[in-house]
């Protein structure tokens, strides 16, 4: 069986803000609510680790030396830390 592509970030979070919206109109049901309750965990968890995992990338940031080596330099945001 082919592995099932995994949704990109910016999609996982267009699905969870119509999930936000649904909820906040306060129209459906109570099996809609808590299933959409359900979806909207899953994919706000999707949406933190993405965060997260671009976080980690962005924690370092490579620079070539004169001589040509290359060295690890962790990112330093001001405000943070």
């Amino acid at each position: 069986m082919p592995r099932r592509k995994e949704a990109s970030f910016e999609k996982n979070l267009q699905d969870l803000e119509q999930i936000v919206e649904r909820l906040e109109n306060g129209e459906a049901g109570l099996d809609e609510i808590m299933a959409d309750y359900t979806k909207g965990i899953e994919l706000s968890g999707k949406c933190l680790e993405a965060l997260k995992k671009a976080e980690q990338q962005m924690d370092i940031l490579l620079q070539v030396s004169p001589d040509g080596s290359v060295t690890e330099q962790e990112l330093v945001i001001e405000g943070e830390q």
